[in-house]
């Protein structure tokens, strides 16, 4: 048998509208072999941790050019752990300002990457962190 494919959840929080970059990082996982699944826009901490515990997802990818991070991410990863999915990687992407990256590191986010970030090196993360927590 093969390698099962990891799931991933891509999510839009917060009152933000745009999802174009979010569309395209769920195109490039599913193109790279990941079992993707895509919220859609304006979603709840709670609606996104839900998703992630109803489809059993082994990471969830945040898409956020609100600039709300700092309180969307921490409230998202207490509903996660709560949940009793530890295991469940998350990363961040969008506009994130470079002093953020450290703070969101320490809170658990187990990656981050900004506008440009290439595609490919963003699946071989998202692969490196879920290998490692199996």
């Amino acid at each position: 048998m093969g390698e099962e494919k990891i799931r991933v959840l891509v999510a839009k929080p917060g009152l933000d509208g745009h999802d174009r970059g979010a569309k395209v990082i769920a195109r490039a996982l599913r193109d790279d072999g990941m079992e993707v699944i895509y919220t859609g826009l304006r979603q709840t901490p709670e609606m996104i941790a839900e998703a992630a515990l109803q489809e059993d997802v082994d990471a969830v990818g945040l898409s956020i050019l609100s600039g709300a991070h700092m309180a969307l991410v921490p409230r998202i990863l207490e509903l996660i752990r709560a949940n009793g999915q530890d295991n469940v990687a998350l990363f961040v992407g969008g506009i994130i300002p470079d002093d953020d990256v450290p703070k969101l590191l320490e809170m658990g986010v187990a990656g981050v990457h900004g506008p440009g970030s290439s595609t490919l090196k963003i699946a071989e993360d998202i692969r490196r962190v879920v290998r490692q927590a199996a």
